[in-house]
């Protein structure tokens, strides 16, 4: 009793925390699973139905929203919803969190439409990608939400989000072009879709945390104490928290960036037609991705703890194993692509898709190096070298720009994919330098890299 009386004076809302029902790690974990493999199946799902229902320019067209919109959102959201979840001294309340991403994103879209005006895009690719940047603004808005419902791990809520996210905007966003003919409209149903999320089920979730469940009747904060949903906009703490976040932003905005620069040299050298061709065979790499991704966060706090500990052989045993997994899980792609690629193009998208099949089977290539430096990465975080990312982007980016000026107007999407894969090993080997020097640090064990 005596700790909670304390904790009641120094801070009313850890109080509160404590009395609301918090699920097991082995729940959250699986909700997770579940929710994001529902949401991220339909995202491809959004690809193909414009595959199959519009034409290879429709799909450019929706890819360069994306694009053009999704680097600046990312810098935008400076990654406050990974801030908010590890703020475990409640240095912030949530009203902070959501006045800045509200400031953010109002900047951002701002940005989007001088990108637009300066780039001289076509009147409908302008309005898509505005519309585009609209839609993953709003989306920014439900991820600092989910960030309030992660930090009181109730992932369970997120996921049912996504799951009911995910089908109405592919459902929308079909009707949209398959009614009027135009992904503009597409577009415009994905947005209100989002919204609807936002308003019917992200804010209702978030009032529940903050407020207590219905169950729960006790008062356990003093009034005018309890959280709401209300934004905040004191300068001092909006402006401690953008500089705390803003490397973080950055970092997430040079990634984003690095794998949006082929579409924008593809769309200016190529045309809408052959980025919309080249970004329907990319979303095969993405799907690898995703169970890489998952594999990588599961391993993520034992690579950490073995790094802190000391232990680098068996950060480095663990480290290798993730990369010839990644390696393991490359290979039959590249084995499908070779023995059955034409067909499988042209069951999920259309034959038009299926000429491509030998730039398919290069796609695969990539990506089973893409998942190796993807478990690479990982280790570099791991080793808590977080400042060092910011000059390796960089110097990716800046090989990526090189690499699309020299290969794509020369090789087209042929010289596109091999832009990627010059990024992947550039990336790879910066990842595996940082790795290396962390694990020379004194306090840990020296190791070799040498294979056995």
């Amino acid at each position: 009793m005596e700790i909670k009386s304390r904790a009641a004076v120094v801070n009313p809302i850890i109080l509160e925390e404590m009395a609301l029902p918090r699920l097991s790690l082995r729940h959250n974990f699986l909700w997770t699973l579940v929710g994001n493999f529902v949401y991220a199946g339909c995202q491809w799902g959004m690809v193909i139905v414009i595959a199959k229902l519009g034409a290879p320019e429709m799909v450019g067209q929706f890819a360069l929203g994306l694009a053009v919109s999704t680097p600046v959102i990312m810098f935008a959201n400076l990654q406050l919803r990974g801030v908010q979840v590890t703020d475990a001294r409640r240095e912030y309340l949530f009203g902070h969190y959501l006045g800045l991403r509200l400031l953010t994103s109002g900047l951002a879209l701002l940005v989007i439409l001088c990108i637009n005006w300066g780039a001289g895009y076509r009147r409908e690719t302008a309005l898509v990608i505005m519309v585009v940047g609209m839609s993953k603004a709003i989306e920014s808005l439900s991820d600092i939400l989910y960030g309030l419902l992660q930090q009181h791990e109730r992932m369970d809520r997120i996921a049912i989000s996504k799951m009911v996210k995910g089908p109405a905007s592919l459902l929308a966003l079909g009707l949209g072009v398959y009614l009027p003919g135009r992904v503009l409209w597409g577009v415009i149903g994905l947005a209100i879709a989002w919204a609807l999320v936002l308003f019917c089920i992200d804010l209702r979730n978030g009032a529940l945390i903050l407020k207590g469940y219905p169950q729960t009747r006790e008062k356990v904060s003093k009034p005018g104490k309890v959280a709401s949903l209300r934004p905040l906009w004191g300068s001092i703490p909006l402006r401690r928290l953008l500089w705390l976040s803003l490397p973080l932003g950055f970092a997430a905005m040079l990634v984003s960036f690095n794998s949006s620069l082929p579409s924008y040299f593809i769309e200016r050298y190529l045309g809408e037609e052959q980025l919309g061709i080249f970004s329907a065979l990319i979303y095969f790499l993405m799907a690898g991705g995703m169970v890489v991704n998952a594999l990588a966060e599961s391993a993520f706090a034992r690579l950490a703890i073995y790094y802190e500990s000391g232990n680098g052989e068996a950060f480095r045993s663990l480290l290798l194993k993730l990369v010839g997994i990644g390696l393991l899980l490359g290979v039959p792609g590249i084995l499908v692509a070779l023995v059955a690629g034409r067909q499988i193009l042209t069951l999920v998208y259309t034959p038009k898709y299926a000429e491509h099949a030998t730039l398919f089977i290069w796609v695969m290539v990539v990506a089973a190096f893409s998942y190796m430096s993807a478990f690479l990465m990982n280790g570099m975080t791991a080793v808590r070298y977080f400042k060092a990312q910011i000059p390796l982007f960089s110097l990716v980016t800046v090989i990526l720009a090189l690499s699309c000026f020299w290969l794509i107007p020369a090789a087209g999407l042929q010289g596109a994919v091999m832009v990627i894969f010059i990024g992947v090993i550039a990336r790879s080997i910066g990842s595996l330098v940082i790795v290396s020097h962390g694990l020379r640090q004194p306090h840990v064990k020296p190791v070799t890299w040498a294979a056995g």
